[in-house]
């Protein structure tokens, strides 16, 4: 398992009973995770006294509850910042287990990157800051404004782009693009601008196949992130290795990402990863 002990912005106090208590910067949120199925007391004080909870509501989604929690605010990732504020669906804008793979995409020596359903753009602004010019692509408009709110944070620039990244990626192809570096982070579930479905267990192989064509001969990575399926980090693996590894050589890992948990020293796992690195 991978993990990030370096954000010190960021801690996950605590986790029982379906939730999690965080610590983002200096506000402290109560949120649901579904991987939390254990009841085991509550050890730390600030359960009592977070600054926000989200409640899930029976007919979907759900609310914040707080008077003390701002619109916004900033937390930093080393010489990082970017804004977060608690969104409708409990999320913040940014999920920490991926400094794991910030770190790797900091050191990749990529002079060129495809950053795809890229959401608000923390690893956008890792590559940007590392010297790489980056192409951001997300379907909705509001992530896109967001990435580009977290990249004037940082004094960096990227070509931000609100497209549908399938349709984008077969545009690039047939202009003869290429990339140093490529991730993804794919929803399981989705639909087109054409109404088109999107199944991540029956449309991840043609996809990824399909986008590694966009890779130079001097790629340095693909990532391919998955978070809310049943997918094993070895199938990921697997991909990257029959679909990658013969042109490219080098080597693929994979495994889970994770938080370490303060009040107890478990570790929350948080989604799979497969690398190729050259």
């Amino acid at each position: 398992m991978w993990i990030d002990d370096g954000f010190k912005d960021y801690e996950l106090l605590d986790a029982t009973g379906g939730e999690r208590l965080e610590r983002w910067g200096g506000y402290t949120l109560i949120r649901p995770d579904p991987q939390v199925i254990w009841h085991e007391p509550r050890r730390h004080e600030r359960w009592r006294t977070a600054d926000a909870v989200y409640t899930r509501s029976r007919s979907g989604g759900g609310r914040w509850s707080s008077n003390t929690l701002p619109a916004s605010w900033n937390v930093s990732w080393r010489d990082l910042t970017f804004k977060v504020k608690p969104t409708g669906f409990k999320h913040t804008g940014l999920f920490p287990e991926q400094a794991a793979n910030w770190a790797v995409l900091r050191d990749s020596g990529a002079e060129k990157v495809l950053n795809l359903f890229a959401y608000t753009g923390a690893a956008t602004a890792v590559c940007a800051g590392a010297g790489a010019k980056v192409t951001h692509v997300d379907a909705a408009k509001g992530m896109v404004a967001w990435a580009k709110e977290n990249a004037a944070l940082n004094g960096l620039d990227a070509r931000f782009l609100v497209d549908d990244c399938i349709a984008f990626v077969d545009r690039e192809l047939r202009r003869g693009s290429r990339y140093d570096g490529i991730l993804m982070d794919p929803p399981s579930y989705g639909r087109g601008p054409n109404g088109q479905v999107w199944k991540l267990e029956d449309d991840l192989y043609a996809f990824v196949k399909k986008t590694a064509g966009l890779l130079s001969e001097t790629a340095r990575f693909f990532i391919l992130n998955a978070y809310t399926t049943g997918l094993a980090p070895s199938v990921l693996r697997y991909m990257l290795e029959c679909l990658i590894v013969p042109r490219f050589g080098g080597r693929v890992e994979a495994g889970e990402l994770g938080l370490r948990v303060s009040a107890t020293g478990l570790i929350l796992p948080s989604g799979a990863t497969g690398r190729w690195m050259k």
